[in-house]
């Protein structure tokens, strides 16, 4: 009859190396890394579940010397340090495995090969199955036919599992597993710094054992064995091979006694523990989890709520409230509310619009009602349609997760739910399968309907005062009141108001594109001697780097790389590389915003209307779509001619068009405190011509354009932590003298490189940079291993903290602006930022006052060191305002 017990025992420290070195580095949000215990729980649980194990334990080594090293004190000594982010996922892994309710064993003076080795063996006597999980092929020698060895390999994220019986192991080396030991003792093992006999490998040792069994029958008849350099080496090494086979036999007797029971599989899905890997952020692990174990439904939110039948009872039912969630849904038709310990459901299809809004008018508008939204901005839109102005936002989810972790790409009401509430919500693959892009919720089963519509305010409800909390408790209150918050409100009215555009200008402007674009087209034809497709990597590449006989930069798996910055070094090589790349730009500039545009436009109303989003750079940065107007190429002149297609949407506006003026470099010498950056931006010096002076040493009224040229790429190349291989493309210059050029702005500004290697060693410690506002960032590159990661991790902890500020200054620049245009009852509107430049559509009669607002509320967005100066300027059309 088959045996029922099934003992699985784990090899700790081998695991979790063996996961570390297996998967790229990854860290929470709290910047603990959680790559090695991700990889273990990984490996872990797939065991687990393919092996159905009664009974279970985890073994780890401890510092302790082990009788090994009494016996031989070099024993392991030529293994490196565990790298800190492996030794700080130690105590981690110990944490959840005793979550979970696994046993630890560890034991002073045995390693953990040891304490597998006897529960192997008593467990086996007991009449158990037996499977040792390790990544160290040592434990190969406790196979037998009871015993089974697994060995998972991690690579590329991916895990395979070998397995070994007794049979197999001899199947594979030629020995049993006995005969195991006394292979490795022969051969000796670097890793563990076993010394074995000189000149004896591995296909030696094996061929001895095999003909021979062990090493002490081998000792006897070592004048028999060839080659005669090994016969030699065994009869001079003998103490030391037998030393060797006492230090790879792995105990199978050392102390260690307990009952059956101890080992015992309980139930993993133990609360703290789900608490726990949900700190780690292991979302999927938990979800595997909770299905091997069947218990998914155990921690799916449950939603209680109300179908609105009467709009008159539910206005009684508000009454008096001092908080209220809710979301509009009218793509789906229906509005959720959630209040006290109620949530409501009004179907749209059984209430008209107009009516809802006239029963939410009063509450939405009270300003003492505290309103919880989540993606208000979409809200607002709607009310505003119906005259409905909303007071009283308190919380936005959306903005608050992403506040708390600006790096992540998913904000949705599952994320959240999943996140702060750890409980699922179905997602909509679960709803309708797979392959469906837009969930239809009328598709769906009544109850998956309503309770998808009820959790859009439910969940936001419930999660607020935790979020809240950590907001807070980063310090990152303020910016949330204070500047996200107001902010939704203002892109929403920037959205409404959007940006009138010449269609016949544009039109024209894209048949000037077509006539150039067709220009350069014949002449890159007549270069290259053939006609070809100019947009296929590969047939360009043919031409470049074989007819041509260019430079190969770079070759991908298809052939040669033209990517752009390939083709860049070889403008000077052949006049085709520089038409190639002017082409790609206009290409770019015809399909994305000549076609994109026209796409676009609102023909009753000749506007386009961007959406602008506030969640999606991890700098805080502003970022606008449908179409993205921040990324048209104004430093090439056709790029700038775009702007002239954007005008006001009458004859009695103007733009106003307001830009901060270097206000990187203004913060970076606030943040820095350097005495000859501020005294220059005070006394309003030529900041780029002070710095050529001082890197080149030049007199200040000597210095060249070209110098200054060169100053101004070491001035913003420092702000994004450039390398001596990248200023030296930019300039065109040799790397030495790149690396010159770094070298000597650091010594004439030495609070600048103090400043920003403070950044880096306080990410470093944190695990993210910081801005002026204590908006954060989390650089998980800084822990990376590799090299060009931490190196990247390094340029973004410098980065950060200045364009994440700037970014916050305009933000705080555009809340006022738009506050003080709404307040004095004015007719033009905030419709556009770009970066550091405000846009304003300025009715005629209120030129001087906007300009006034636009100067008082941008310089002083914040209190620095150095003035915050703008270039302003006013225009028919946008082009104009530059």
């Amino acid at each position: 009859m088959k045996n029922e017990n099934k003992l699985l025992i784990v090899d700790g420290h081998s695991i979790l190396n063996r996961a570390f070195y297996g998967i790229p580095l990854l860290t929470n949000k709290d910047g603990q890394p959680t790559n090695a215990v991700y990889g273990f729980m990984n490996i872990l649980l797939k065991v687990i579940h393919d092996e159905q194990p009664t009974h279970i334990g985890v073994a780890f080594d401890v510092k302790a010397p082990t009788f090994r090293h009494k016996m031989f004190t070099e024993y392991k000594g030529t293994r490196k340090g565990m790298p800190d982010e492996l030794r700080q996922q130690v105590p981690v892994i110990k944490e959840l495995l005793s979550k979970m309710s696994i046993p630890i064993f560890e034991k002073d003076g045995y390693e953990a090969d040891d304490v597998l080795g006897t529960l192997a063996n008593q467990y086996e006597k007991q009449n158990f199955q037996v499977t040792v999980l390790s990544g160290d092929r040592d434990l190969l020698q406790l196979a037998t036919e009871a015993i089974k060895i697994k060995i998972p390999k991690t690579k590329g994220n991916k895990t395979e599992v070998e397995e070994y019986f007794a049979k197999d192991v001899e199947e594979k080396y030629g020995v049993t597993p006995t005969e195991f030991i006394d292979v490795k003792a022969l051969m000796g093992d670097t890793s563990d710094n076993i010394p074995g006999v000189p000149s004896i490998g591995e296909k030696t040792a094996v061929k001895i054992i095999q003909a021979y069994n062990n090493i002490e029958n081998a000792i006897d008849h070592a004048e028999e064995i060839k080659p005669k350099r090994a016969s030699e080496n065994l009869r001079t090494y003998e103490d030391q091979a037998r030393m060797s086979k006492e230090l790879a036999t792995i105990c199978i007797d050392c102390p260690i006694d307990m009952d059956i029971a101890f080992l015992d599989k309980k139930n993993l899905v133990q609360p703290e523990a789900i608490d726990y890997m949900q700190w780690l952020e292991f979302k999927l692990l938990i979800e595997r989890l909770l299905e091997d174990a069947g218990e998914t439904q155990s921690t799916t939110l449950e939603i209680h709520y109300n179908i609105v039948d009467s709009l008159a009872n539910l206005k009684d039912q508000l009454k008096g409230i001092e908080e209220l969630a809710f979301k509009i849904l009218p793509e789906f038709k229906y509005v959720s509310l959630s209040v006290k310990d109620q949530t409501y459901i009004i179907d749209l299809e059984n209430h008209d619009m107009h009516r809802v809004t006239e029963v939410l008018k009063d509450v939405l508008e009270d300003n003492d009602i505290k309103k919880i939204g989540y993606h208000a901005k979409d809200d607002i839109h709607v009310l505003h349609e119906a005259g409905i102005q909303l007071e009283g936002l308190q919380f936005d989810a959306m903005i608050a997760a992403y506040l708390i972790n600006p790096s992540k790409d998913d904000y949705s009401i599952n994320t959240l739910a999943y996140d702060y509430l750890h409980t699922s919500l179905p997602s909509e693959e679960q709803l309708l399968g797979k392959g469906r892009k837009r969930i239809d919720i009328r598709e769906l089963e009544e109850e998956q309907r309503l309770s998808f519509v009820a959790s859009h305010s439910l969940v936001p409800y419930m999660i607020k005062d935790n979020m809240l909390k950590l907001i807070d408790d980063a310090g990152m209150m303020p910016l949330y009141l204070d500047i996200e918050l107001p902010l939704i409100s203002v892109l929403a009215d920037m959205e409404e108001r959007g940006i009138s555009v010449n269609q016949d200008g544009l039109r024209v402007y894209g048949e000037q594109l077509e006539i150039t674009l067709n220009q350069i087209e014949k002449d890159i034809y007549d270069l290259a001697g053939e006609k070809f497709n100019i947009n296929s990597p590969k047939q360009l590449g043919v031409i470049l780097f074989e007819k041509l006989e260019l430079t190969v930069i770079k070759k991908t798996k298809t052939g040669y790389s033209t990517a752009a910055d390939v083709l860049d070094k070889l403008k000077y090589e052949h006049a085709i590389v520089e038409l190639i790349l002017e082409y790609r730009q206009l290409s770019k500039l015809k399909s994305t915003y000549v076609d994109g545009l026209f796409a676009v436009i609102d023909q009753d109303t000749s506007k386009i209307y961007s959406t602008f989003k506030q969640t999606v750079a991890a700098t805080g940065r502003i970022s606008s779509t449908e179409p993205n107007l921040q990324n048209i190429p104004i430093r090439m002149e056709m790029g700038r001619q775009l702007r002239k297609v954007f005008i006001p949407t009458s004859e009695e506006y103007v733009f106003v068009d307001a830009d901060y003026s270097q206000i990187e470099l203004r913060l970076l010498a606030h943040l820095s405190e350097d005495d000859i950056l501020i005294k220059a931006y005070q006394e309003d010096e030529d900041i780029h011509r002070l710095t050529a002076s001082q890197v080149f040493n030049t007199p200040l009224e000597e210095v060249s354009s070209l110098q200054r040229s060169n100053a101004k790429a070491v001035n913003f190349g420092i702000i994004y932590g450039i390398s001596a291989f990248s200023l030296s493309g930019d300039l065109k210059i040799t790397r030495k003298e790149a690396q010159q050029y770094i070298t000597a702005y650091f010594d004439k500004y030495p609070k600048v490189k103090a400043y920003l290697d403070q950044c880096v060693e306080s990410a470093k410690e944190t695990g993210y940079a910081t801005t002026m506002f204590n908006r954060r960032r989390k650089i998980d590159e800084l822990r990376s291993r590799n090299f060009i990661q931490r190196g990247f991790g390094e340029r973004v902890a410098k980065n950060m903290p200045i364009q994440g500020s700037a970014a916050d200054v305009i933000k705080i620049a555009m809340v006022n602006v738009h506050k003080r245009l709404k307040d004095e009852e004015l007719r033009s509107k905030l419709i556009l930022q770009v970066h550091d430049e405000l846009l304003i559509e300025t009715h005629k009669d209120e030129i001087e006052i906007v300009k006034t607002i636009l100067e008082e509320e941008m310089t002083h967005a914040a209190d620095v060191k150095v003035p915050l100066d703008i270039d302003m300027h006013t225009g028919d059309n946008w082009y104009e305002t530059k």
